[in-house]
């Protein structure tokens, strides 16, 4: 299987799959002395981690990183070498069982039908390579690529599930990040909302989507290019490559074509430093696919977990016409846990840009 790498100069391949031993990252090109600890990637993981709260998949998982290559030590941190850097992470609690009753049968909604078509087998055991487990080494890649970027904070939220909403005047960036908060949410009035609304649809043996905004500060101008290598392009590829993830947008995206130009137009002042201030940010901080040096804003849509107890109409492997249930653990909404993996994402395209911008430029 090929297509298991993205990035140019910071350069991700995962590896790995649902119920195999382990999986991980092989992160290349990322520069030599890139101060990092191995805390530092372990505290990302466990945000993304199942078994956390009665809302998300109850596997059990550590997902305690080891990094494997690419690094020396000194005193209490790690410094990259330019050298690949490795990092595996164990799978412990792998039920294969749970699938047993599905091994010929196409999930509706999942890749069962299109991976096999077009590899002539696949791995009922949750997916194999296809599932979300892929996703953590993603995140672990993306903790390293915050480093790159001098000053640059990636930092995502759930801002709506299914038909309910935030209150963004609420909006509250600590929060997000509160033990108490098990969806990533940034208004602390939406968590009970949440909470009754996800309890009655897990109940009723179903799920629901979400949608996921994500905004990269202390991104510098200039970082992109015009045609082919955009920004917003990458961005858009890396977040459309998360599992379930059905569409994205950059800035205000799909509410400009309700827009007039005067309103959508981000106006200029010079600034007291010589450099110019925006009057707002409708379109995301990217114009002509390059940085404008405001903050980059993403948001992906979510759909609902496609693994679900009510019985739902499709074919197994020998034509038959079945009514397949998913049983084992699954999560009523997979946008929770998509929250830190589309940070991890946007800060690893934003890594890259920096890179080939400098390589190309000289300048940063």
């Amino acid at each position: 299987m090929s297509h298991n790498t993205f990035g140019h100069l910071f350069r991700v391949t995962t590896w790995g799959e649902s119920h195999g031993a382990a999986l991980g990252c092989v992160v290349d090109g990322c520069p030599p002395g890139i101060r990092f600890t191995v805390a530092e990637i372990q505290a990302e993981l466990d945000r993304r981690k199942p078994g956390q709260s009665r809302f998300v998949t109850q596997r059990r998982e550590a997902d305690e990183v080891r990094v494997l290559s690419g690094f020396m030590e000194d005193g209490d941190a790690l410094v990259t070498t330019g050298t690949p850097v490795s990092m595996m992470i164990e799978n412990t609690d792998q039920r294969s069982k749970d699938y047993s009753d599905i091994a010929r049968q196409y999930r509706p909604g999942h890749a069962d039908y299109t991976y096999d078509a077009k590899y002539g087998l696949r791995d009922y055991r949750g997916g194999g390579r296809s599932s979300a487990r892929e996703t953590a080494a993603r995140v672990a890649a993306g903790a390293l690529a915050r480093k790159i970027v001098p000053g640059l904070v990636v930092r995502g939220a759930l801002v709506g599930m299914g038909e309910k909403g935030i209150d963004r005047a609420k909006w509250d960036w600590d929060f997000v990040r509160d033990a108490e908060n098990p969806f990533f949410t940034p208004d602390a009035g939406s968590v009970a909302v949440f909470s009754d609304y996800l309890d009655s649809v897990r109940k009723a043996g179903s799920s629901v989507g979400a949608l996921i905004e994500v905004i990269a500060e202390g991104v510098p101008a200039g970082l992109g290019a015009p045609i082919y290598a955009k920004l917003d392009q990458d961005i858009a590829a890396g977040l459309m490559s998360i599992n379930a993830v059905k569409g994205v947008e950059i800035g205000d995206g799909f509410a400009t074509a309700r827009m007039r130009g005067e309103e959508n137009a981000d106006e200029m002042r010079m600034g007291n430093d010589g450099r110019p201030v925006f009057g707002s940010n409708h379109a995301g901080g990217i114009l002509g696919g390059i940085s404008t040096g405001q903050p980059v804003v993403a948001r992906f849509a979510v759909k609902p977990t496609s693994s679900i107890l009510t019985p739902r109409k499709s074919i197994d492997a020998d034509g038959n016409e079945v009514e397949v249930v998913t049983k084992g653990r699954h999560d009523p909404c997979v946008g929770i846990r998509a929250v830190p993996i589309g940070e991890a994402m946007v800060a690893c395209v934003i890594a890259d840009h920096y890179l080939r911008h400098r390589g190309q430029t000289g300048r940063v």
